[in-house]
């Protein structure tokens, strides 16, 4: 691949990041099911040309998040010194909850691109202390991510192959 087709694809994640960063954040605010505003979001767009699409990527992140909420909180914060995840700002919370769902599930999602994304996003979104905030919480959940995702690997080919009740 190119360098440019790279950055485009790169490009199209990002930009899908974002927008899930925007629906999550929205919805929190708006104390709504998030699933169903990407939905909403995504029939409107279809219905009016002047909305901006939105990207399948974005819908797949944000339906991941409200999904294991509990369990990407519960990660979050035990990572947190001297803090609690209500006290961070609502932007941060949003992008720790996405790169936190890439590293246990974005199973295409190389666990540096989920950091350097998050840290970039906090760069374009949030305060000045948020992006080496966020790559330092995010630096202790890569520890643990593989371990994640061979327990969740592990889980699902057993369910596979699990005789059936019938």
């Amino acid at each position: 691949m190119t360098d440019k087709a790279h950055q485009k694809k790169l490009g199209a994640r990002h930009k899908a990041r974002k927008r899930a960063v925007d629906l999550l954040f929205e919805a929190e605010a708006r104390d709504v099911d998030p699933v169903n505003l990407a939905a909403e979001r995504v029939e409107l767009a279809v219905a009016d040309d002047t909305v901006a699409p939105v990207n399948p990527y974005a819908v797949t992140v944000v339906r991941g998040v409200a999904e294991n909420l509990d369990r990407l909180d519960g990660t979050i914060t035990s990572y947190l010194q001297d803090w609690t995840l209500d006290r961070l700002p609502a932007v941060d919370r949003a992008i720790l909850r996405i790169a936190v769902w890439e590293l246990f599930h974005g199973t295409d999602v190389p666990p540096v691109v989920a950091v350097d994304e998050a840290v970039e996003l906090a760069k374009e979104l949030s305060t000045d202390e948020s992006p080496a905030f966020i790559n330092g919480v995010l630096g202790q959940v890569v520890l643990v991510a593989p371990q994640v995702r061979a327990a969740a690997a592990a889980t699902a080919s057993s369910a596979d192959s699990s005789p059936s009740s019938d």
